[in-house]
């Protein structure tokens, strides 16, 4: 449905650290990074950006919006949600089902160091 989103980090280095790793307990992999730039996913599909502000203004979390990613099982989403609190995010909601959205819904949601609000998202009862 996406080509991309895109996080605005002040200090995108060190944002990178947060999502080398939670990002990967998705499966999730690094696409490339540079000097004040990570990307995540692949080349031909979806992908994640963190960057400075093009505009060159302080980086500031967005009120009301989040992104989602596919988790393929539950634990997945249990793991992002165990890792993104490990390296400094904060809880916007624990890992459980939310039936008011689907009876399969299972989801965590966290703000990243800098307050970027993220989720990871299980849509399978057996997962």
């Amino acid at each position: 449905m996406f080509s991309h989103v895109t996080i605005g980090s002040d200090d995108p280095d060190k944002a990178a650290e947060f999502y080398d790793a939670v990002l990967g307990t998705l499966g999730i992999g690094v696409f490339f990074k540079g000097e004040g730039i990570a990307s995540y996913g692949t080349a031909t599909g979806p992908k994640t950006f963190v960057v400075r502000p093009f505009d060159g203004q302080p980086a500031v979390p967005g009120n009301g919006g989040h992104i989602a990613y596919l988790a393929e099982s539950r634990a997945q989403v249990d793991a992002f949600h165990a890792k993104a609190l490990e390296l400094g995010g904060s809880c916007e909601g624990p890992p459980g089902v939310r039936a008011h959205y689907h009876p399969n819904y299972y989801g965590a949601y966290v703000r990243d160091p800098e307050g970027n609000k993220i989720q990871a998202v299980c849509h399978s009862a057996s997962g």
